[in-house]
């Protein structure tokens, strides 16, 4: 998702709002909870979506505010606000507030790309590389208690305690059962174990994906799954 761009020191030295034409190649996304609903903006549209359903409407106008943009359409107006939001239900975190307005009904939610978690504890992850290699399905995955992390990397299942400090994260010894896989499930166990055997440093490119590079080589990339 493109990163909506906020010119916000010239508006408020102007003290006023700017318009601009919709629809300029950005999109947005916004949501909510109790009820779920979330609001896709993309290529001059303004989807709405609910568990009972949902409807497209036209994107007439965008307009800068002091610390946001308020999206206009015939049945939708969207307002942000560059402050941080926490949807509620997965402890993920956003930049933006948001208030929608959907034929009359006002709804409050949070809305711009997701930030980094502030700790690893409570999170699960998809791995979805193992240095450059894509991997996919449910045997390869981890997740992260207040000290402790589990998962499968291909093969057998590990489990095992872990720390997080200035230097970076650094797993303790791994329990793993002693299964044997075919195919490069093995390879992928192994170059993950030799990762997560020495000093590993975590970076976020996004709020959605983790990068864990060893400092003696290798990368483990994962996808936010909670």
């Amino acid at each position: 998702m493109a990163k909506l761009t906020l010119i916000t020191l010239p508006l408020l030295l102007a003290g006023c709002a700017t318009m601009s034409a919709p629809g300029g190649g950005e999109s947005y996304r916004a949501l909510g909870t109790e009820p779920f609903w979330s609001v896709n903006i993309s290529a001059g549209r303004m989807g709405y979506a609910t568990p009972d359903g949902d409807f497209s409407d036209t994107l007439l106008s965008e307009e800068e505010t002091g610390d946001g943009r308020i999206y206009r359409g015939r049945r939708i107006i969207l307002q942000t606000s560059l402050q941080e939001c926490s949807d509620g239900m997965s402890d993920r975190r956003y930049r933006d507030t948001v208030r929608a307005t959907v034929d009359g009904r006002r709804l409050e939610g949070c809305g711009g790309p997701s930030l980094a978690p502030e700790t690893l504890a409570g999170t699960s992850w998809q791995i979805v590389a193992i240095n450059g290699a894509a991997v996919s399905g449910n045997r390869y995955q981890m997740q992260f208690e207040a000290n402790r992390v589990s998962g499968r990397a291909g093969c057998n299942s590990f489990n095992g305690s872990y720390s997080v400090g200035a230097d970076g994260f650094q797993a303790g010894a791994l329990a793993m059962t002693r299964m044997a896989c075919p195919g490069p499930a093995m390879a992928h166990e192994r170059a993950v174990a030799d990762i997560l055997r020495g000093r590993v440093r975590l970076y976020y490119p996004d709020g959605e994906t983790l990068l864990m590079r060893g400092v003696a080589g290798g990368e483990i990339r994962l996808r936010r799954v909670i």
